[in-house]
């Protein structure tokens, strides 16, 4: 294997530097007018006739919150951009919160969701850390606006979506919203001091944990306003975008990481209470693995699996690509296992190989079950966030969010 696919070598830090800067070159054209960002085609232009929704938004601003820290330039003024679009055009001004997105035209897309409102936050925490004009208040309405309308104490979990005028909740629940809740609270905790949102990010963590362990280790993603497991639903719709059929290895993948960071930064990494939290992460990581790797013949991970295992949709995407480095790494820190290096070099090489492009930039966003690129779910590459950080999270320190995690590595500088 080469040393640049190995993890801690000097090879492998120059490599992931040069991925990088090349994704944080790659995105520079996102802001639109307005602010809001614009989804990217496959050469990083953007696409007009696609809605400039408020998640990518959040997840642009967040990035170049990151790149200021690294001194990328342009990096402020960019993040500024972002949080000009969530303080303008995509907040709603009359109901409060967030709308999904705007519509080429400036129409509304309709609905108030949890999984944006979750970025909002993420977006205005990491805005904070370089002192972005009006960071301070976002973050504060955002985290107002997230406790009055999505977490539910009583509960210990987040619901899902709203009617835009925040009148009627739909019946769903879901586990995707959740988990970026629980990376979201992490941040705030971390940047702002509130504990309890690592509190409440902890709550969630037993549900997915228990619901996990009941099923084998691949956790449940759709729920029924009683959080009740729809384990059918979408059966005749399996790929879409975020409320697929069966199991998402990515996402079991994605949990183990932040499990894993939930645990270090709440009980340390010695403590015996940490230590069901890191035999979970690993139950799931495995099992995600498992599941997903080489499952039909070809190098990649699946995007879904029944609930045996077998995959559904063969499609690999770039983002499960991105958290199985991520987890990879950090449970070799966390364990020292070997098992955990090793995937994380035949990860590597498989990125440079199959899933970088090495041409226009950034990361191919998906790919077909013979590593082909198609775009049936995710054409063009909407945004870098997935792959950035995983250029960042195997060498930071793993008990905190990414964000303070650079800006605690980097001395704080600001640019």
């Amino acid at each position: 294997m080469q040393p640049k696919y190995l993890l801690n070598t000097e090879e492998n830090m120059q490599f992931m530097e040069e991925i990088r800067n090349s994704l944080l070159n790659f995105g520079h054209q996102f802001p639109s007018p307005e602010g809001a960002s614009y989804y990217l085609g496959d050469d990083g232009t953007p696409w007009f006739d696609h809605p400039r929704e408020t998640w990518i938004t959040c997840r642009m601003t967040h990035v170049y919150c990151i790149g200021n820290m690294l001194g990328h330039p342009d990096s402020k003024i960019l993040a500024a951009s972002g949080i000009k679009g969530l303080t303008g055009i995509l907040h709603d001004t009359e109901h409060g919160g967030w709308y999904a997105g705007i519509a080429p035209g400036n129409s509304i897309l309709p609905n108030k969701q949890c999984y944006a409102h979750a970025f909002v936050i993420l977006a205005a925490a990491s805005a904070l850390l370089i002192g972005c004009d009006h960071a301070d208040a976002l973050l504060h309405e955002a985290l107002t606006t997230y406790d009055h309308y999505f977490w539910n104490d009583s509960e210990g979990l987040s619901c899902d979506t709203w009617n835009t005028e925040f009148t009627k909740l739909d019946a769903y629940r879901g586990i995707n919203a959740n988990m970026h809740t629980v990376e979201a609270f992490l941040a705030v905790a971390d940047v702002a001091g509130l504990e309890e949102y690592r509190v409440r990010a902890g709550r969630i963590i037993n549900h997915v944990i228990k619901w996990a362990k009941d099923n084998d280790w691949r956790i449940p993603e759709h729920f029924t306003d009683k959080w009740i497991p729809d384990l059918e639903c979408n059966k005749d719709h399996p790929n879409d975008p975020f409320k697929p059929y069966g199991a998402t290895p990515g996402h079991g993948i994605e949990w183990a990481r932040l499990i894993t960071q939930w645990a270090l930064s709440t009980y340390g990494k010695d403590s015996d209470k940490a230590a069901k939290y890191f035999t979970a992460a690993e139950n799931l990581y495995c099992r995600a693995i498992s599941d997903a790797w080489n499952a039909d013949g070809a190098p990649g991970l699946v995007y879904t699996t029944d609930w045996n295992g077998n995959p559904v949709v063969h499609d690999r995407m770039h983002w499960t690509l991105a958290e199985a480095i991520n987890s990879s790494a950090v449970l070799y820190h966390v364990t020292g296992k070997a098992r955990y290096a090793d995937d994380y070099a035949m990860f590597m090489r498989y990125l440079d190989e199959t899933v970088l492009d090495h041409v226009n930039g950034s990361w191919f966003h998906q790919l077909d079950k013979n590593n082909k690129l198609i775009g049936t779910v995710w054409p063009g590459k909407s945004d870098i966030y997935h792959a950035l950080q995983a250029t960042l999270i195997p060498y930071n320190d793993p008990s905190f969010s990414i964000a303070k995690a650079v800006f605690t590595q980097t001395g704080g500088k600001q640019i």
